[in-house]
């Protein structure tokens, strides 16, 4: 296997984190007014370091040390409240009494959460809040959705939210992209951190080159969130939080797997994360490296999934100059190779058709957090960039006119405050304000076809919304302004939340959000027609509009438990209003004979339906999570999607392509012996209309197909042997996509349409892992 140059720095780190001695237990001062006490896990009694530990009546709050200790002093004799939480724990509070002639002492022993209602999260108001109290819905995929279904890559693990799909949309380039709510991938904005540097260019194949191992948690919110993160949060926001170092730990994995029990693929993955003993500085590094070799379905000689060849590294750290202060770093690096078509030893332009990238791709960003007044006021500065260069070649029937260059530079910086500004109208309030610039740059050069797309955009924005909170109810307002250089208009994105908590484990809210698209001259469009053989060029029609959208929706939250058992359900509506969609016309040829499109609006779209998410728990025994989504997906006029070749007729849908009515997932772990536990997940894909171009040699028309459905199941099964030290030896195996159910009727040989693919990404693969962590 090729060596990767990070792995020995990764794997002298975690020897180094394996021993590492524990930090010495902090002694509590015997004496009065001092409340000391310890976090300990139900099971086990294992620490548990950096929780929460508040005191309400005070507003004071501390966290845990690595040995899960903690302390308060000096404080005034008498009764306090104190309220400890921490990641995948049951919050919990106790009464202490404090007295001036002796220490307090106080243990906690948290029982693990089964799914964690009190998750906090920021993507419901760019602030931390309880999940239970943001005034949106805001779902979470955790390391432990990450495992069950056994994703290595982000691509893998979308399908486990309801409103989201991902689809493989090519056979050569396998380039993957997530569908919320029936909106194709262009309508949902991806985030890193909550900073918009993924750019068109980026997310052709971005799904693909994030790798889970980089990842803490993701965060997606359906519906329109132009307001609060700016340009394409149409459909929704999919924001990707990296992994923040919170203790001393390492881990190190590989897998291997066979996908049709002939066409293999390697992955090693290693984490180290180290922190300092008072909690002052900390850094966590990633490393992954994926391989995965060509695969032919049908023996046509064509690839239907492309030789990949992957390599990441990236950190995220902090250092604290005070106890009222952080300045994070981060970065990230992915080179990458990819490749699809036939002939695979010989060059691209010596083959029937090729689709080829090189990727080096550099990101990063800094920030720097500013609390005062017990925290109570925050503000903060911060910029993010990232730059891809690669170099492509997308051409058929020996085409040596394709190769191509693409520079893409974006970057993004601002500063946001946020404060509790006490009672503004007609109840507290929690104002959050801010400034952001972004630029995209990108210079994309086919010189066979004459074709060089350079492309500036520029955005100024500004934001500000109020959040006001009740004893049972939470109001949000805010807006948000854009300037946009491609269009002429001032953009305004204004958004509206409404949280009733009658009890804890009820919500009900009620949403109102907008979001825009802007325009571009660079999609996803280029290269398909480019391997078809065509120059394109694409221009923006003079007073181009943004695309528009107007989200509603309602939703129940219900969570409650009954003995031993915990279960949550979750029921939302929605409704989604696109206006000044984007479509492209031919405008014909220009004076070197290639064509030339023009890109305006056309007629609006409606997307409307339900999503159910349920849960049920028993502790680690058993937990099971279910998720379903009935939509409908419509233009509101009949949009061309083709044109018949032979008479010259439009070919015309009201029904969105390439989305089902119906679709869904579930995924069900159980752990009946300590070291032993297994997982079911599955995929439901509904039946859809895709378009399908029929080429032979003496000419193409064109079909609209109605698919099958599909049922996509897989099992895993984990062994865990536990080690000296507390480091835990993983051994790991089952199958993916278990029914083989994959599409039967993949167009072949080279005139094949690349673009009809549906259905599952890959058919039944069979894997073995091992895994060494502490």
């Amino acid at each position: 296997m090729k060596s990767i140059k990070y792995w020995p720095l990764l794997f002298g780190l975690s020897l180094f984190c394996s021993n590492i001695a524990p930090l010495r237990a902090h002694n509590p001062i015997r004496q009065g007014g001092i409340i000391s006490g310890h976090v300990l896990t139900q099971e086990g009694e294992e620490n548990i370091p950096f929780a929460s530990v508040y005191i309400p009546e005070l507003d004071r709050g501390t966290a845990s040390n690595q040995q899960g200790q903690f302390e308060f002093d000096p404080l005034e004799a008498g009764v306090y409240t104190l309220r400890v939480s921490a990641v995948g724990y049951r919050t919990q509070e106790k009464k202490v009494t404090v007295s001036r002639e002796f220490a307090t002492v106080v243990h906690f022993q948290l029982e693990e959460e089964s799914f964690d209602m009190d998750a906090v999260v920021v993507s419901a108001n760019r602030n931390e809040v309880s999940r239970r109290n943001a005034p949106v819905v805001v779902n979470v995929m955790s390391a432990k959705l990450f495992e069950t279904v056994n994703a290595t890559d982000l691509a893998k693990s979308l399908n486990y939210q309801s409103g989201l799909r991902v689809e493989n949309n090519c056979q050569n380039c396998g380039f993957p992209q997530v569908r919320i709510n029936g909106l194709e991938g262009p309508y949902s904005q991806i985030l890193i951190n909550s900073r918009p540097i993924i750019s068109a260019l980026g997310g052709v194949y971005g799904l693909e080159q994030i790798p889970v191992n980089m990842i803490e948690r993701v965060e997606v919110v359906r519906g329109g969130g132009s307001a609060l993160f700016g340009a394409n949060a149409v459909g929704g926001t999919i924001n990707i939080i990296t992994k923040d170092p919170v203790n001393n730990s390492f881990q190190v994995s590989s897998t291997l797997s066979a996908t049709d029990r002939n066409t293999w693929e390697q992955y090693v993955g290693a984490n180290v994360s180290l922190v300092g003993s008072d909690n002052s500085y900390g850094i966590a590094l990633y490393e992954s490296y994926r391989n995965r070799n060509p695969y032919d379905r049908d023996g046509d000689g064509f690839s239907e999934l492309g030789k990949l060849n992957m390599n990441t590294f990236g950190l995220r750290s902090y250092y604290r100059p005070t106890p009222m202060s952080r300045l994070n770093l981060e970065y990230h690096t992915t080179h990458e190779f990819r490749r699809g078509g036939n002939k695979f030893d010989l060059q691209p332009h010596q083959t029937d058709i090729t689709e080829q990238t090189r990727h080096l791709i550099n990101s990063g960003g800094i920030s720097y957090d500013l609390f005062w007044k017990e925290y109570r006021h925050k503000l903060s500065f911060f910029a993010s960039l990232q730059h891809t260069d690669r170099n492509s070649y997308y051409g058929a029937q020996g085409d040596a006119n394709a190769y191509g260059k693409t520079y893409d530079l974006t970057w993004v910086g601002g500063a946001m405050y946020t404060g509790d500004m006490g009672r503004v109208l007609f109840a507290p309030a929690t104002l959050t304000a801010g400034i952001e610039y972004q630029q995209n740059r990108l210079d994309d050069i086919m010189t066979g076809y004459n074709r060089r797309l350079n492309q500036h955009v520029r955005i100024a924005s500004v934001f500000a919304q109020n959040e006001w909170k009740m004893r049972r109810l939470t109001l949000l307002a805010g807006v948000r302004l854009d300037k946009h250089n491609l269009i002429d208009n001032l953009i305004f994105s204004p958004r509206i939340n409404l949280l009733y908590k009658p009890v804890e484990t009820l919500q009900a809210r009620l949403t109102y959000s907008t979001g825009f698209r802007a325009p571009q001259a660079y999609d996803e469009d280029l290269h398909v027609t480019a391997v078809g053989g065509e120059g394109v060029q694409i221009k923006l029609a003079d007073h181009l509009k943004e695309e528009r959208s107007n989200s509603f929706s309602g939703s129940i939250d219900w969570s409650t438990t009954f003995g031993h058992w915990q279960a949550n359900l979750l029921l939302e509506a929605f409704y989604t209003e696109l206006n000044h969609v984007f479509v492209l016309d031919d405008l014909g040829q220009d004076a070197d004979g290639y064509m030339v499109k023009e890109r305006r609006n056309g007629n609006g779209a409606r997307v409307y339906g339900l999503n159910l998410d349920a849960k049920v728990a028993h502790g680690r025994e058993v937990q099971f999570q279910l998720g379903f989504t009935a939509q409908r997906s419509r233009y509101t006029a009949s949009e061309t999607w083709a044109t018949d070749a032979d008479t010259g007729t439009p070919l015309t849908t009201r029904r969105m392509t390439r989305t089902p009515d119906l679709y869904g997932y579930f995924t069900f772990t159980s752990a009946p012996l300590k070291q032993f536990d297994f997982s079911l997940s599955g995929i439901y894909t509904g039946r859809m209309r895709v378009p399908h171009t029929l080429t032979t040699s003496v000419g193409s028309y064109h079909r609209m197909e109605h698919t099958p459905q599909f049922v996509d199941l897989n099992v895993k099964l984990n062994y865990t042997f536990v080690l000296r030290d507390h480091i835990k030896l993983q051994l790991n195996g089952g199958v993916q996509n278990l029914l083989n159910s994959f599409q039967k009727d993949l167009d072949k040989g080279v005139y094949r349409d690349s673009g009809y693919f549906y259905g599952p990404t890959q058919p039944r693969t069979l894997f073995l892992g091992i895994k060494i962590m502490n």
